[in-house]
């Protein structure tokens, strides 16, 4: 506010940068014109002198003053700030050394009248139409004031060798008007032409700026999009390789910029460049490696028909193809899955007729035979054929979680009270629960239930034949950052005192049908694994040196 008031016309910096400049040439052209002009009319005057000229002292004394002021000039411009105030005051400066200049060669006389337009055509292309016309209207008032000093005969009390006088008043408001048209008709030609200058200087300034800011958005597209993109001339050298084709290829520009695009990429065939359709090629890497590439080449017109090329597009299908390969062995565990679950459904009947026919002859039986023992076995085979037939149907279906709130304690103290009513149970077992109270979770209490139950039956086998065995439920909520959010979590953790897991074994315990045991069908973490990840949580194992295991269990919260 404070330099608006000093200085109203303060404009954009961009204009105030070209005004500067403009104030700069001014100085220059000033004391380049002027030193011109004198020195050419002190060498003319040496042999026939033909115009008025003062003592050369006295022009040596305004050459002197005129590169001092302008020298002062320069110096001062450097540090202001105002500099439409500045441009007024040199243009002002300007008008009254011409006028003296004047004054001292004749007067109305004077061959250097003419000089008078160099303040106002700087007005003109400085300050615009205004600035010409106050600049014309300031030189005809002060060379109508000269002319009435020629007039009142007070010339020759300056100078006693000023020539003839006009004493005629018609003559001098003749020069007087001719004079002022003149410089008016310089000040309205110089205005418009200057006009039209700053027109064009804008319109071009919008069009640099638009063009660069089309360049600047095509790069920006060209290395930011996920698309590969070559280019290459009509000799098929490569012009331009953007980032994406650089993430695709391994090759950084530097790297491949100038070569024949058959020699790094040999499947890119140039016999397909007028099929536009896309095609399939395998495209070696920088690596040695070879990868699944989607391609299209089209030709690339130019203005100049003699130096067309062709742009390549690219698109690595690696992810693609192996998504395919998920599908597709999706799809096969899929018909697999429904196969299996039929085929257990149909070995469920006649299982369950061979274990009520086993009771019947069982009964019968007499205690002491043998035939008591196989029935025995049997009956307890079939039970475990017939948990192995329910985990399978339970991890060969889809799982669909209904999520609700529910108290995570009192689900994971109801389902070790379901174990403890096991036959197999180990009465020296202890069980630990280190759950809040208040500790809610957001899932499906039934899924859950049977995660824990899964869990902790294989804690509790890992600690049988052990005398101080002992399983530790524990949970908290978490929260964690994730780039911009925050994630909350309840993390719940099962662990034991048990034998725990080989290192080895670790990363299969999650596959179905792998198990260690003898009586294990090697589907109950398979069955965890999938309900956790129904859930969108996490399951891992860390094992406990120099024995036991802990898993731990994150379902995230809503």
């Amino acid at each position: 506010m404070i330099l608006s008031a000093i200085c109203p016309h303060t404009g954009s910096p961009a204009a105030n940068d070209h005004l500067k400049k403009q104030i700069q040439w001014l100085l220059f052209f000033r004391v380049l014109f002027l030193s011109l002009m004198l020195g050419i009319s002190v060498l003319l005057q040496t042999k026939t002198p033909s115009i008025f000229l003062p003592p050369m002292h006295y022009l040596a004394y305004f050459i002197a003053g005129l590169y001092l002021f302008t020298i002062v000039s320069a110096l001062v411009v450097r540090i202001i700030q105002c500099y439409s105030r500045f441009g007024y005051l040199q243009i002002t400066l300007d008008t009254l050394l011409v006028t003296i200049l004047v004054f001292s060669t004749g007067g109305s006389q004077s061959v250097f009248t003419v000089v008078y337009f160099f303040p106002i055509v700087m007005g003109a292309f400085m300050l615009f139409r205004r600035g010409s016309l106050l600049f014309a209207t300031l030189s005809s008032l002060l060379f109508g004031a000269l002319l009435l000093v020629e007039y009142g005969g007070f010339a020759s009390r300056f100078l006693q060798t000023y020539p003839v006088q006009t004493s005629n008043y018609q003559t001098l408001l003749h020069s007087f008007t001719i004079y002022s048209l003149t410089f008016f008709l310089v000040a309205i030609l110089s205005s418009m032409l200057s006009t039209r200058l700053q027109k064009t200087e804008a319109e071009l300034f919008q069009t640099a700026s638009d063009y660069d800011r089309l360049s600047f958005l095509y790069k920006q597209i060209f290395d930011d999009i996920n698309t590969g993109i070559i280019t290459v001339d009509d000799n098929n050298r490569i012009t331009s390789f953007n980032r994406a084709a650089e993430l695709i290829t391994g090759y950084r520009p530097g790297e491949i910029l100038g070569q024949e695009i058959s020699r790094p990429f040999p499947g890119l065939e140039t016999g397909l460049l007028q099929d536009e359709r896309r095609h399939m090629s395998v495209l070696p890497r920088k690596t040695g490696e070879t990868i699944p590439v989607g391609y299209s080449c089209s030709k690339l017109n130019t203005p100049d028909d003699s130096k067309n090329g062709y742009v390549y597009t690219l698109q690595d299908l690696s992810q693609i193809k192996k998504m395919e390969a998920q599908v597709q062995q999706a799809e096969k565990m899929a018909t697999i899955g429904e196969m299996a679950a039929g085929i257990a459904h149909e070995l469920r009947n006649p299982l369950a007729a061979i274990s009520g026919a086993v009771q019947l002859l069982d009964r019968e039986a007499q205690d002491s035979s043998i035939n008591k023992r196989l029935f025995g076995i049997i009956m307890r085979e079939s039970d475990r054929l017939d948990a192995t037939i329910d985990e399978f149907l339970l991890f060969s279906k889809p799982v669909n979680p209904e999520k609700e709130w529910f108290p995570l304690g009192d689900l994971a103290r109801e389902a070790m009270e379901t174990l403890e009513q096991d036959p197999g149970w180990n009465p020296d077992l202890t069980i630990a629960l280190e759950i809040p109270p208040d500790l809610d979770c957001w899932g499906d209490p039934q899924l859950l239930r049977q995660v824990i139950l899964n869990l902790a039956s294989n804690s509790a086998n890992a600690c049988r034949n052990m005398e101080n065995g002992r399983i530790l439920l524990r949970a908290e909520a978490t929260t964690a950052k994730n780039k911009e959010t925050q994630e909350s979590a309840i993390v719940l953790e099962i662990s034991d005192n048990g034998h725990g897991i080989p290192e080895n074994l670790q990363e299969r315990i999650f596959e179905p049908f792998f198990t260690t045991r003898e009586t294990g069908t090697g589907l109950g973490l398979a069955i965890v694994s999938q309900i956790v990840h129904s859930h969108g949580g996490e399951i891992s194992l860390r094992s406990s040196q120099p024995q036991g295991a802990i898993f731990s269990v994150s379902l995230p919260l809503p």
